[in-house]
């Protein structure tokens, strides 16, 4: 499926550019030229920037698989990773790479994310039988992982902070609200398609996901904004020092020789970023060329004609741009929702959608291409299609809350 959608940015942009030079635009041809150019160098340039943080954090986990660490993260996440990835053998170390992926995804650190979903998914290849086809239990961790659940969505607070919102944190329950239902969805989704049994374990898991946030959401609901702020980074960073501190000291503990221990893993950073350059330069130059020759403007525009005519509310297409590009490009989207901001002001409606569409879902396609492209998987069968329906119902549930909670 990938490779369609690829395709159709280059096919459109064609298409568009030929369209307006018949329309006088001849300096169409120069501007999506120039977009190649920049999105390619712009992708390299993101590739190399990941690679200080990839190291670190793959010399970490080498530190902390040496000591045990992730087999114990393994065996206490094994009555819910036993039923949603029934692949994976109990106590393997893909369960932990796995759980600390999501974990730091739900807290919002992006960049400890990624090289923890990289070396998960180098574990799920080891068990993969087909090694240029992706597995059911990476196409969950995939999807999982796209829906984007976010607890602490403190860098759309941040902007949202910059622009003068009168209370940036303002969109927290909403956006908490909007995300949940994007991953149970997600889950639910995947769990049909794979043939999961609902036992008692995964039903209870799905309700007690359910009451722990609504129980943060209330918690954090009846913080001010100054304590929100405050308490959300410190509770992401403490958890993700002490987890540094945590492989260190076990490592230590164990007589792991740390330093060399981790040179090892760092090794395998290096070596994982020069095999996704060519996968994220290859999207981004995509769709640098879809948003560059004006077919998102053009989509958007006859969204809300589609809309207004059978008439709904109309005031959230706005915001459309933010849920078209987000699961294609974080970058690009975040572009919609400042741009959003500058429009219409961070405190209006369209504002309050843009940001919680901007954080209910993850860039699926981004994701999907370096994931899947550094362990060499190339068909991807069905998880580009759930992992994209997961990103419509967080999209659909921003729509909805952005009304409850601000029309």
């Amino acid at each position: 499926m990938l490779n369609y959608i690829w395709l159709f940015f280059f096919v459109v942009a064609f298409i568009m550019a030929i369209v307006g030079t018949f329309t006088g635009d001849v300096e169409v041809w120069s501007r999506l030229m120039n977009t190649t150019f920049e999105a390619a160098q712009r992708a390299f340039e993101i590739c190399l920037g990941l690679t200080g943080v990839l190291t670190f954090w793959l010399g970490l986990m080498k530190i902390g698989e040496q000591g045990g660490v992730i087999a114990k993260f393994s065996r206490l996440i094994n009555p819910l990773f036993s039923r949603i990835f029934p692949s994976i053998p109990a106590g393997h170390p893909a369960q932990g790479s796995i759980l600390m992926n999501v974990s730091a995804n739900m807290l919002g650190l992006d960049n400890a994310a990624t090289p923890m979903g990289l070396k998960a998914m180098k574990e799920l290849q080891e068990l993969n039988g087909k090694k240029d086809t992706a597995s059911d239990a990476m196409i969950m961790f995939l999807v999982l992982n796209t829906s984007g659940l976010t607890i602490i969505p403190i860098s759309i607070m941040m902007y949202r902070s910059q622009y003068g919102a009168a209370n940036p944190s303002d969109i927290f329950l909403p956006l908490l609200l909007a995300t949940a239902c994007s991953t149970l969805g997600g889950l639910l989704l995947c769990c049909m398609k794979q043939r999961i049994h609902f036992d008692r374990v995964l039903v209870g898991f799905i309700l007690g996901a359910i009451a722990f946030i609504g129980g943060l959401s209330y918690l954090f609901a009846s913080m001010d904004e100054a304590s929100l702020k405050l308490y959300s980074t410190l509770v992401s960073n403490i958890l993700l020092f002490g987890c540094i501190m945590l492989f260190l000291l076990v490592g230590v503990v164990k007589k792991v020789p740390l330093f060399s221990t981790f040179v090892d893993g760092a090794k395998e950073g290096f070596q994982t970023v020069v095999t996704i350059i060519p996968y994220q330069i290859a999207m981004f130059v995509g769709i640098s060329l879809f948003r560059e020759c004006g077919a998102l403007t053009y989509i958007t525009d006859a969204l809300g004609w589609v809309f207004s005519t059978i008439g709904l509310n109309t005031d959230f297409v706005p915001g459309l741009p933010c849920a078209i590009l987000k699961p294609l490009n974080g970058a690009g989207a975040r572009a919609m929702m400042l741009d959003v901001f500058e429009h219409y002001g961070v405190d209006s409606f369209q504002g309050h959608i843009a940001s919680i569409i901007q954080g209910a879902t993850d860039t699926t396609m981004y994701v999907l291409a370096v994931y899947f492209g550094s362990v060499g998987i190339k068909r991807f069968r069905y998880a580009a299609g759930y992992g994209l329906a997961a990103d419509l119902i967080g999209i659909i549930a921003a729509i909805i809350m952005g009304y409850i909670f601000f029309d």
